[in-house]
């Protein structure tokens, strides 16, 4: 079925933005009175239809410097499958258009599928490790968790990336997996050169059967990423079955 993606310019179809976004997130986290401000001052609200159901949502405004803060891009579960790749090359072209060379956004370092699309196959590079930036939220996906991001800055004068696969031959295992269960070694604690730190397979599957197991990963990804920034360590791209790569700045 024929997807198309095009600006949100409509009343209507910012009240249907606004009740994607509850769909997608089992709770209103933006009114549509909201929505339709930021595209009537010129930010960026975009949607993707398949067959004429909206389907995909995404929305941004200008940041004080200029750059475009991507603030809200959902995808219905059964429309993933790169849905999510063709939203962030319809906001890069539009941002280009316009002359801005950047795009900001957050993202939860939990959820490995948006790890991979963000730093793997768009490029876009980790500045930023934010604990509980949100604080406390009450939509289905992030109630009862500490709302920690990884925030990430796209330059968009970098040609697109079409990079091989990375690899985690010769790094270190800061953070590990044994079984569901996070597992944190010993061995990369002040070491020099690539470290690989895990995800886990399915954070939304443990945040439904085992919260307290969804946790312990927070924490520990947490204590992995910001001690190994602190050995200067920085996050140079992600594998396909979730893993970050690090590379020593030195």
């Amino acid at each position: 079925m024929t997807i198309t993606i095009a600006e949100l310019t409509g009343l209507d179809e910012h009240h249907q933005a606004a009740d994607l976004i509850t769909k997608i997130w089992h709770k209103e986290l933006l009114d549509p009175g909201l929505i339709r401000s930021i595209a009537h001052v010129g930010g960026y609200v975009a949607g993707a239809r398949r067959g004429g159901e909206l389907v995909g949502v995404s929305i941004g405004f200008f940041a004080g410097d200029g750059h475009l803060h991507s603030h809200i891009t959902g995808v219905l579960p059964g429309a993933r499958g790169g849905l999510g790749l063709a939203l962030k090359e319809h906001q890069r072209a539009w941002a280009l258009a316009r002359g801005v060379s950047a795009v900001s956004w957050t993202f939860d370092p939990l959820v490995s599928r948006n790890a991979y699309l963000n730093i793997h196959k768009l490029g876009a590079r980790p500045a930023a490790y934010l604990p509980d930036f949100y604080g406390t939220m009450r939509d289905a996906i992030n109630a009862g968790e500490d709302t920690d991001r990884l925030y990430v800055v796209w330059d968009l004068s970098a040609p697109p990336r079409d990079r091989p696969e990375a690899d985690l031959s010769g790094a270190i295992v800061l953070l590990g997996r044994d079984g569901d269960e996070p597992h944190r070694t010993t061995e990369g604690g002040g070491s020099r050169g690539r470290l690989a730190i895990a995800m886990p397979r399915d954070i939304e599957t443990l945040r439904a059967l085992s919260p307290a197991t969804a946790a312990r990963w927070r924490a520990a990804v947490r204590e992995a990423l910001l001690t190994s920034g602190e050995t200067g360590h920085m996050i140079v791209d992600v594998t396909r079955d979730g893993w970050y790569v690090l590379g020593d700045e030195t």
